[in-house]
């Protein structure tokens, strides 16, 4: 059996050896006979396919030039059919011996699925009332000398698919509407803050800090400076250094790096979005939310009632708020506002079987482990879980009514975390405490750990009026709106590992 597999794939592999072979020769005539494609450098194209086909009775019987791919053509003797493909819509061409001329026709038929080609002529209907061009003029304006794959009926390995999105996007075109609607959903949240007065930023991607998240770097090495940075894991701590400066309502929507692993909701290099308000607190951050995924839903979706993955999810009105210590009592019935001391939570935490690693055995790691092993997955419907403990929190505001908490809240939908945000910490005493905490965990082996940023410090020192801030991943969001499984579903070229 292996033999003959085997055999298969060498003759697969030869046949599209054989294949690229006959166009590249097909490349070479042209070129000798003067007329190499890859000489073009414009095409002065009127009209879209799609603008064609909406407004029909504007363009029949009227002058068009258009371009596109080649995905299917229909040679009868001394007239054809041939669709193509353009950036939002596909159309179909009559093109015939008697309009082209003889020796533009035979060139015509030489032409394969995948070139990319212009057509000159009128709009008209077939007599199956098929919108279609009819051709004066065809133009070779690029040769596809890879033939697309499965013999034109799409892309169906998914590892393949990732890597080579450039061939998805042309034969899937499921896939490409995904990432219209990715870039419509973008563009709606810059609307809805710039409307709130908030001023869109840019902060640095080089960090000699990598802080702002509990998060694996990636290092880089400066050879100028000769010393190590750090790819950003988040804008948080320079966003903050804007509040101090007097700017009151920034964002910054970009790219983060996080030196982890990957599955389908993890990608190491992600895109967020971050936003801080002056004289705010995680309440209105609680507000902003639930606006910024109601309006996309009415306005891109046009619906607040989705479906996602198979359960239906409701994006209206107000959403559940509750407390990671009560949410734990609903779901397994232990109370932590009934356990007081660290001893009492590694004993529970022993009974239940939730580990938690020997430097982290805290009441308040142990509440966060909790909430992590039996209530992160049962979050279907959107719900705001609030006040973390303040080990997993070191730039978060404590709860005045409880010193081990932080008026920190995270989101859930479908049972993950979509986004993170807090009543900012701005006392500068208590930040600096809380790093150094962070860089105990640190030398305890915890890479993930925050670092301490004394500039940071500086900064908070010069006085940052209250603040609220929220993160937002953006991958996830876009996956939630397009009913996608994995993250890589949503990111052009996500992170893959080479072949070789």
């Amino acid at each position: 059996m292996e033999a003959n597999n085997n055999q298969t794939n060498q003759e697969q592999e030869l046949d599209l050896n054989q294949l690229m072979k006959i166009r590249r020769e097909k490349l070479s005539e042209l070129q000798t006979q003067g007329k190499d494609p890859f000489e073009i450098t414009k095409y002065d194209r009127t009209n879209s396919a799609g603008e064609i086909k909406a407004n029909y009775e504007n363009f029949e019987q009227k002058d068009v030039a258009v371009a596109g791919r080649i995905i299917a053509k229909r040679i009868m003797g001394k007239a054809s059919f041939c669709t193509i493909l353009d950036s939002d819509e596909k159309i179909q061409s009559y093109v015939s011996i008697n309009d082209l001329g003889e020796e533009a026709y035979k060139e015509f038929k030489t032409f394969d699925i995948g070139d990319i080609i212009g057509i000159k002529g009128f709009v008209f209907k077939t007599r199956t009332e098929e919108i279609s061009v009819h051709a004066k003029e065809v133009t070779l304006l690029s040769k596809s000398l890879r033939p697309l794959p499965e013999k034109f009926h799409g892309l169906k390995d998914v590892d393949l698919r990732y890597r080579q999105r450039y061939v998805d996007l042309i034969v899937n075109p499921e896939v490409k509407e995904t990432f219209i609607l990715r870039s419509r959903i973008i563009s709606e949240i810059r609307n809805i803050l710039d409307s709130k007065g908030y001023l869109e930023v840019e902060t640095p991607t080089l960090n000699v800090i990598a802080g702002g998240a509990t998060a694996r770097p990636f290092i880089t090495h400066h050879n100028t400076l000769e010393m190590d940075m750090y790819l950003r894991i988040a804008t948080e701590l320079y966003l903050k250094r804007l509040i101090v400066g007097g700017f009151d309502k920034v964002y910054e929507i970009g790219k983060n790096f996080r030196n982890e692993g990957m599955d389908i909701r993890h990608n190491p290099e992600f895109t967020a979005i971050e936003l801080y308000a002056a004289y705010q607190d995680y309440h209105d951050m609680m507000d902003i939310t639930e606006e910024i995924f109601r309006t996309i839903a009415q306005k891109i979706v046009g619906k607040t009632v989705i479906s996602y993955q198979g359960a239906e999810i409701d994006l209206s009105g107000k959403w559940k708020r509750t407390t990671m210590i009560d949410s734990i009592k609903e779901v397994t019935g232990i109370d932590f506002n009934t356990i007081e001391t660290d001893e009492e939570a590694i004993a529970i935490a022993k009974e239940k079987g939730v580990e938690v690693e020997e430097s982290k055995q805290t009441r308040g790691y142990i509440i966060s482990a909790f909430f992590e092993e039996f209530v992160e997955e049962t979050l279907i419907q959107p719900t705001f879980i609030c006040d973390y403990p303040i080990e997993v929190s070191p730039l978060t505001k404590k709860k005045p009514s409880d010193k081990r908490l932080t008026e920190r809240f995270e989101f859930f939908i479908a049972g993950r975390e979509y986004g993170n945000a807090y009543s900012e910490l701005n006392d500068p005493i208590d930040q600096y405490e809380r790093f150094l905490e962070q860089l105990k965990q640190r030398d305890a082996g915890d890479e993930e750990a925050n670092m301490m940023d004394d500039d940071f410090i500086t900064a908070l020192e010069y006085g940052m009026p209250p603040t609220g801030g929220l993160g937002i991943g953006i991958d996830r969001m876009i996956m939630l709106f397009t009913d996608s499984a994995s993250i890589r579903d949503v990111i052009f070229f996500p992170t893959m590992k080479p072949l070789n």
